[in-house]
C-alpha cells in the first residue's frame, strides 16, 4: 500500500536537513554530553559507558530530528546544545581543574 502524498510533502532540502541534522547532530550532542558527564565523574566508567550508552541517546537525538516540521530547526537545536555543553566543560576546565 503506498503512502499517503499529504504526508510525503517534505522536499529533498529538508530531508537533506534532517538526516544530517540526525546522523552529524546527534553525535556532537552525544560527545558534548559524556565528555561533560565524563568531567565531574571517573572518565574511564564514563567512557565505558558511551559504547553503549551513547549509541542508545545518538539512535534517540537521530530519530527525533525527523519529528521537526523543519531540519534547520533540529540543527539549531542540536547545535545550541552542543555549544552549551562544550562551554560548561570549558569553564570546568579553566576554574575547577580535577585532572
Amino acid at each position: 500500500m503506498p503512502a499517503n502524498r499529504k504526508y510525503l510533502t517534505t522536499s529533498p532540502l529538508q530531508r537533506f536537513a534532517k538526516i544530517t541534522a540526525g546522523f552529524f547532530g546527534g553525535y556532537a550532542v552525544t560527545v558534548a554530553a559524556f565528555m561533560m558527564v565524563a568531567y565531574w565523574l571517573d572518565h574511564v566508567n564514563v567512557l565505558m559507558t558511551l559504547r553503549f550508552g551513547g549509541f542508545m541517546l545518538w539512535v534517540t537525538l537521530f530519530l527525533l530530528a525527523f519529528l521537526f516540521k523543519n531540519g534547520w530547526k533540529a540543527w539549531g537545536l542540536y547545535l545550541i546544545i552542543t555549544v552549551v555543553f562544550s562551554v560548561v566543560i570549558y569553564f570546568n576546565k579553566m576554574y575547577l581543574p580535577i585532572f
